[in-house]
């Protein structure tokens, strides 16, 4: 009998050991490795901040995840964007629409390979583009003037400030 249940705890093992390990290799066959963090800081009353991670995926494409913490108490979906130009640019244009934030999980994940206006945008591209992420509470109306968390990316992350933080501008409602 308690071979029995040994045989069994074995064999349990083993198989959650193989699962670990097939997804440990799809990973590696997935990522190449390389990824960079930007903070997210809170703009808006909402003290919502936060990360976005960009994975480079084999090919060169890009996953984006975002982090929040903090969240609007709407359980709404929160419209994220990425626009070029440093975050206090105001009337920037949108260069790409990422997957919501769920405001419940405070998660957004988004496999980024083309831009809106169909151009193609790799990882390596994103590690070196002036551009920044904008949150915002709503994609209409007055809350797509809300924004809830911003941070520059790639080179706009990069420049000087000796200021201290930047001022958020709105985005272009268009």
């Amino acid at each position: 009998m308690n071979a029995g249940r040994i045989g069994r705890a074995i064999l349990f093992a083993a198989a959650l050991t193989a699962c670990s390990t097939e997804t440990e290799i799809q990973t590696q066959s997935t990522y190449t490795g390389n990824e960079i963090s930007y903070p997210l800081e809170s703009a808006s009353v909402y003290n919502m901040s936060g990360t976005v991670t960009f994975r480079e995926r084999v090919g060169g494409t890009t996953d984006v995840t975002i982090n929040l913490v903090g969240n609007t108490g709407t359980d709404a979906k929160l419209p994220v964007h990425l626009h070029l130009g440093d975050v206090s640019e105001e009337d920037a244009y949108v260069a790409a629409l990422l997957q919501p934030v769920d405001d419940r999980t405070g998660r957004s994940e988004t496999h980024l390979e083309r831009l809106a206006n169909e151009t193609s945008i790799r990882y390596a591209d994103l590690k070196n583009l002036d551009a920044c992420i904008k949150i915002h509470l709503s994609a209409t109306g007055e809350g797509s003037k809300i924004i809830l968390a911003a941070g520059n990316i790639g080179s706009a992350a990069l420049a000087a400030n000796p200021a201290g933080r930047r001022s958020i501008g709105i985005c272009r409602s268009e």
